[in-house]
């Protein structure tokens, strides 16, 4: 325990004396979390809209009225399809309205159409933007409905998108930079010319393995808190509705997972390059089967499959649950039981094959 606790020890004090590496993990931690938050608007945002008018009537100048700023930037008009086609093609604006000469008199006899051009290439915001039009028409119709449509938001009632995109980020970062440091703790030795020196140190391989990669979840642990309780709560207000300490114990048996994916790239890389370029290559898949960027359920049946062996697609649900559902530590046994089960797994995977290099 002695010569676990000081090569522990020596590796914190090596890695805070390290000022760039300290300075890229805060970084990481707080400013790109919080830059993944407020950057990127998924909703529409200064949107460039055209249009054409050949009615010349009230009902179209009302619906035009109602395109206004943030969301939309000051309708310019067109004197023809033409010349509005070719803004679209120039990528002058994003939007293009097309009011036909009978809008307003078909729109008394219910049976109005608008005509509307959108440029697909920003298709999020487009597609968004699209809904946001649709819902200012609706409000000039007297549709009588049969139902009355009432929706109930659930675990985020004010739909606050730079929740997700702050969470999703911290989760991102957490699977980076875990991978990185339990991999470059072991390559700066490699590239310093001190492999053979830590070979001949008194002190078992396995201790020296496990104090390293246990120095470097500690660090990632303290990152953790550190983005958790001043970007997520400070910031952006992220409610906390389930337990901290099982977010805290999820954390980290998905650390011992990402941790064994470093030691396997460390056993493998022989410089600091070589261990970016394998952490994107290994992670990327993680990333893309665990269900951040697209819906498991959206995936081919086959990925769906092996989304089942990616760790971030439970530390993920796991998360989301914890802190806008409130879900029960009892619920989420499931993926307790399979980040410890793929945590041990892969860490004893890493750990052998950087055990073979000792």
């Amino acid at each position: 325990m002695k010569a676990f606790l000081t090569v522990f020890f020596k590796e914190l004090i090596m890695f805070f004396r390290s000022w760039g590496l300290v300075a890229v993990v805060l970084y990481s931690f707080t400013v790109d979390v919080y830059i993944a938050g407020k950057g990127f608007e998924v909703k529409p945002k200064n949107v460039s809209v055209g249009y054409v008018d050949f009615s010349n009537g009230v009902i179209s100048n009302k619906i035009l009225s109602h395109l206004h700023s943030p969301e939309f930037q000051k309708p310019v008009r067109f004197l023809s399809e033409e010349e509005l086609k070719k803004a679209l093609f120039n990528r002058d604006i994003m939007v293009g309205i097309v009011f036909d000469s009978d809008f307003e008199k078909d729109f008394f006899e219910k049976k109005a159409k608008l005509n509307v051009l959108l440029d697909a290439t920003a298709a999020a915001q487009g597609y968004v933007t699209l809904a946001y039009l649709q819902n200012i028409v609706l409000r000039f119709g007297e549709e009588s409905f049969p139902v009355e449509l009432k929706t109930h938001k659930l675990f985020n009632q004010n739909a606050d998108t730079p929740k997700f995109l702050s969470l999703a980020e911290f989760l991102s970062i957490l699977t980076l930079i875990t991978v990185i440091l339990s991999s470059v703790v072991f390559v700066k030795e490699k590239e310093s010319g001190t492999w053979d020196i830590m070979l001949l140190m008194p002190v078992d391989s396995k201790i020296i393995i496990l104090a390293k990669s246990f120095s470097q979840i500690a660090i990632v642990m303290i990152g953790t808190v550190i983005c958790v309780g001043i970007i997520l709560f400070g910031v952006f207000k992220l409610p906390m509705n389930g337990s901290f300490t099982a977010f805290l114990i999820l954390t980290l048996l998905y650390s011992f997972s990402t941790s064994g994916i470093g030691l396997f790239v460390a056993s493998v890389a022989k410089n600091m390059l070589q261990v970016a370029q394998l952490s994107v290559i290994i992670m990327m898949p993680i990333i893309f089967l665990s269900g951040s960027w697209t819906p498991i359920y959206s995936m081919h049946p086959a990925l769906q499959k092996l989304s089942l062996l990616s760790p971030l697609r439970y530390y993920i649900e796991g998360c989301e649950s914890l802190f806008f559902r409130g879900t029960s530590v009892f619920d989420l046994w499931v993926n307790f039981l399979a980040l410890f089960i793929l945590g041990v797994v892969l860490y004893m995977f890493g750990f052998r094959k950087i055990g073979k290099l000792f």
